[in-house]
């Protein structure tokens, strides 16, 4: 039986008068695809940075991997790749370079051919000696997308990974996605996009003012977008 990748109880997260997270539960199986869905504002963000390590909860308790973060998420954080607004590159490095670091960073076996397998992966060797200042938005997010794909993380977290990509590069995406998920990976993917969620994960949960208002499986469009307004309009 798979084992539990998250187990968040009560997860609350404070940033001076605002509640961000007002008290999340949340338990996701090893090997789920999961979209977090919600407005701007909703807590996708708070919470998938909380999941990362990169912040610690005001309230509540977070194992990850059935394992306490009693270290402050050091032994988790090998075993997550995290996606976010940030690319996390080195703007004057090129792609081999930046991936080369994070690999000495990570401990990549044979890094050289996993770098250049990720590269090729995202289709990005032909900008792969370029430095990452000089490539399109849609090309750093490629990057990005390598940077955490790397390490070959058991936890990938993604927050709005389709923002600002054109049509090839959000069906690579969605291609790549559904070939981490089949390798046993586990999906936390912040979106606003319904349909994105519905390409690439099995559940749904939707964030409102920092609180899970539904949390179920994903079937089709039209009952999604109704589940979405309902939660809305009891928001």
């Amino acid at each position: 039986m798979p084992g539990s990748a998250i187990d968040a109880r009560g997860l609350a997260r404070r940033f001076a008068e605002v509640n961000a997270l007002a008290g999340v539960d949340l338990g996701v199986t090893c090997g789920e695809a999961v979209a977090v869905l919600g407005a701007n504002g909703a807590g996708k963000t708070t919470l998938l940075r909380l999941l990362a390590t990169l912040l610690r909860p005001t309230k509540g308790s977070l194992t990850l991997f059935e394992q306490p973060l009693k270290d402050g998420g050091a032994g988790a954080r090998r075993r997550i790749g995290f996606l976010s607004h940030a690319s996390f590159l080195y703007p004057d490095l090129t792609p081999v370079e930046n991936l080369k670091f994070y690999a000495r960073a990570f401990g990549v076996a044979d890094a050289d051919d996993r770098v250049d397998e990720v590269l090729d992966e995202v289709g990005l060797l032909g900008w792969r000696n370029r430095p990452v200042r000089t490539l399109s938005r849609g090309l750093e997010q490629r990057c990005a997308l390598a940077r955490v794909l790397l390490h070959r993380p058991d936890l990938l977290l993604l927050d709005e990974p389709f923002n600002g990509l054109d049509a090839d590069s959000a069906a690579m995406l969605t291609a790549v996605l559904r070939r981490e998920h089949a390798r046993g990976a586990t999906i936390l993917m912040a979106t606003h996009d319904l349909q994105r969620a519905l390409e690439s994960c099995e559940r749904g949960l939707i964030l409102s003012r920092g609180r899970i208002h539904w949390d179920g499986r994903l079937a089709g469009i039209d009952e999604l977008q109704q589940v979405y307004s309902a939660s809305a309009r009891a928001s």
